[in-house]
């Protein structure tokens, strides 16, 4: 573990993307197998260990040290891992095999123990380890490494360090198991090249820039609504369907409805959503396809009252033939083609806006504030299906977020390099009765500049404190933009914000003078 430990401490302390694509394949070219594979499953969040989750991580060290010690050390340092870590006793007895664990021992080990077993099993190795290499297992077993490295730019560093192309890897990808004996065969060239034959496997999405202030001549491009869902990449290959998230994680579970509708062969990418029960059967808000994302189970009665559909955008294979280089005025007849053998009830395509001109297109964006319209869509006639943002042939024209000005009501640290900061903020609203109920959580949207100025004023405007939360003076106001807000019956409010972030800090409007949750109620979709 000493080297995958020392990978991790140099990643979190490494902010360059290039540096940190050199330190993963500079890793994975000196590391033997199989401990580089199970190393790249966790940097890619690949290893489930379901006998070890962060309540048994507390248990453990609040049985070896005081719980008040460890809550107050947790609060400063602000991440469990690097906590346990350090305060993790250093045994009586030492242990009678002093040899390094590898990788891949660890996780072959925890894999492969019950529920019971696995926390004494954990508790032996953490005994036999170093502060560095207890960091490092905690972060693998509990599958949450938070070292600024994403699954995408893994397979990059892999790609990189051995002359492959990322698209390549990225295809063969779900078709592979952990340590992928197979993948670095390749890699090295002692082995073929992995396929996906037979396999329903993710490929990259392509993806749109911003548009932000640029006009486009819609004689190049065409115009489509972008829905509020969640975009999904739907394969059917040998008799079996998949739904894969735009990260590439498999989805099938949470929609039994729309996999077993999809059953013939041929990739398509789409947005997933459900139907609205107050809208005649059309798209129901991200609010209502939120109840059933990331459940492993779905119950009957929610597969009746929130049905599942998927409305297509594009078409990446159309049975074993690869569409994806051909134009997009070509890909789009076949997906209509394609899509007209599939149940109308599960799937329908995307609508090209008719607008002669970028000015009457502004015209019809703006009035489509709809709870299921997120904006529109502007992809160059000519383009093909490339993987990633490819500048020129895809953008995104997003809505306008609302806006509501908040009072700052608590304030929590955050986690990582903003753990000495307070950076997560409660804010809330105005009811009749002059009373302020909390609307939201934000911890994005500032700059660095700002997140030093609302830390300085949390710590300076203290009230009580509830643990690692400060309850602070009701006189600051945060103007807070968000997508969205719906009805919510967890929240005393009653509503519920999507994705609010910090728009500014209001310093020149009295707190008195926020909004009230009657204004921001009028907005819910």
């Amino acid at each position: 573990m000493h080297a995958f430990a020392a990978l991790l401490d140099a990643l979190i302390y490494t902010r360059s993307r290039n540096a940190k694509l050199k330190l993963i394949g500079d890793y994975l070219r000196a590391t033997p197998d199989p401990d580089r594979g199970w190393a790249l499953a966790a940097l890619t969040g690949e290893i489930d260990i379901p006998g070890v989750k962060p309540a048994v991580i507390r248990a453990l060290i609040e049985a070896r040290v005081d719980p008040v010690l460890f809550r107050m050390s947790r609060d400063y340092v602000g991440d469990t891992a690097e906590t346990v870590a350090l305060l993790w006793p250093e045994p009586t007895v030492p242990p009678d095999d002093t040899e390094s664990l590898g990788v891949a021992a660890v996780v072959e080990r925890l894999l492969h123990l019950s529920r019971s077993d696995a926390p004494a099993a954990l508790a032996e190795m953490l005994d036999r380890m170093d502060a560095d290499e207890r960091f490092a297992l905690i972060k693998m077993a509990t599958g949450g490494l938070r070292v600024g490295v994403s699954a995408r730019l893994a397979k990059q560093a892999l790609a990189d360090a051995f002359g492959l192309d990322v698209d390549a890897v990225e295809e063969v990808w779900h078709g592979i198991d952990p340590p992928y004996p197979a993948l670095f065969a390749w890699a090295e060239g002692t082995g073929e090249q992995p396929t996906a034959a037979d396999v329903p496997v993710f490929r990259p999405f392509m993806l749109a820039h911003p548009l932000e202030e640029l006009r486009v001549d819609l004689a190049d491009y065409a115009a489509e609504w972008k829905w509020d869902g969640i975009r999904v990449q739907l394969v059917h290959v040998a008799g079996e369907t998949r739904l894969y998230s735009r990260t590439g994680d498999d989805v099938t579970r949470a929609f039994p409805d729309v996999a077993a509708a999809f059953s013939t062969y041929g990739a398509v990418d789409g947005e997933l959503m459900v139907r609205g029960q107050a809208q005649a059967g059309e798209a129901g808000s991200f609010n209502a396809l939120q109840q059933r994302l990331g459940r492993k189970l779905v119950s009957a009665k929610m597969l009746a009252e929130a049905p599942a559909f998927v409305r297509l955008y594009d078409i990446l294979f159309d049975g074993d033939e690869d569409l994806r280089a051909l134009p997009w005025t070509a890909r789009r007849a076949r997906l209509e083609a394609f899509a007209a053998r599939l149940d109308p009830a599960r799937f329908d395509v995307s609508a090209v806006i008719d607008a002669p001109d970028f000015t009457a297109l502004e015209g019809i964006r703006a009035g489509a504030r709809d709870a299921a319209i997120e904006g529109v869509m502007l992809k160059r006639r000519d383009s093909p299906y490339v993987a990633g943002r490819r500048t020129g042939l895809w953008y995104k024209w997003k809505r306008d977020p609302l806006t509501a000005d908040c009072v700052m009501m608590y304030a929590q640290r955050g986690n990582g390099r903003r753990s000495s900061y307070y950076s997560d903020y409660t804010f809330g609203c105005w009811t009749a009765e002059g009373e302020l109920l909390p609307v939201g959580k934000a911890y994005s949207g500032i700059t660095d500049e700002e997140l030093r100025q609302l830390d300085r004023f949390v710590r300076g405007h203290t009230l009580a404190r509830f643990g690692p939360v400060r309850e602070v003076e009701k006189s600051l106001v945060l103007e807070i933009a968000f997508d969205s807000i719906h009805e919510s019956k967890r929240h005393k409010s009653g509503v519920a914000m999507r994705f609010p972030r910090i728009a500014r800090i209001r310093t020149d409007k009295p707190a008195e003078e926020a909004d009230t949750l009657e204004a921001l109620r009028a907005l819910v979709t």
